[in-house]
């Protein structure tokens, strides 16, 4: 595996997923728009609460932005036996709002309900991290909601130093990214271990 694959492994492996099956991860074809549609689709309204604040299915305008059609969006799904089961996009801000000249890019993935807690969300964020640094990115924003603990600890567990500010909606995250010269230098611990 090259660090662009996910097994799904340890216990209580779910019925409609094998041991063996593997998440390849790439960036979004933007003329598959259908199929992200499905994806979003097939999502509880838990998980599409928890991506985009409410339990909407994405219109034609938000599938246009989740399939990385504007210059400024990076977006990347995790493929298995050819059916999307995660999705992270990157938004880089515009410098006019960075004033410090940080290069910050906003962060938002998802992942299928029966691949959740199985290294997915942490592979799709690890080849963000990866892209937006070779973009020059030094920082990355996060909205999360309070009540998404389970994101939160790993944010915070592999970013203790982030920055956490409340809004009226939920918790904005910001954290400082190393260069990528430094990052491949002092080889920055991976979101999961080896292995998950």
């Amino acid at each position: 595996m090259n660090g662009t694959q996910v097994t799904p492994g340890g216990g209580g492996a779910r019925a409609d997923i094998s041991d063996r099956a593997t998440a390849a991860i790439r960036p979004v074809d933007p003329a598959e728009q259908a199929a992200l549609s499905d994806f979003f689709a097939a999502l509880s309204v838990e998980s599409r609460y928890r991506r985009f604040f409410a339990p909407v299915r994405p219109s034609h305008g938000l599938l246009d932005l989740l399939s990385g059609r504007p210059a400024n969006v990076d977006a990347i799904v995790a493929i298995a036996d050819g059916v999307i089961v995660g999705h992270a996009m990157a938004a880089d801000l515009p410098e006019r709002i960075c004033p410090d000249a940080s290069r910050i890019t906003d962060v938002g993935v998802v992942v299928a309900d029966a691949w959740q807690r199985r290294g997915v969300g942490a592979a799709l964020m690890r080849t963000l991290i990866a892209r937006a640094q070779a973009r020059g990115v030094t920082a990355l924003a996060m909205d999360v909601l309070p009540g998404n603990r389970r994101v939160l600890a790993m944010i915070l567990g592999h970013w203790p130093d982030a920055a956490v500010g409340h809004s009226p909606d939920g918790l904005d995250i910001h954290i400082a990214l190393p260069s990528a010269q430094r990052a491949a230098r002092e080889q920055v611990r991976p979101l999961v271990p080896a292995g998950r």
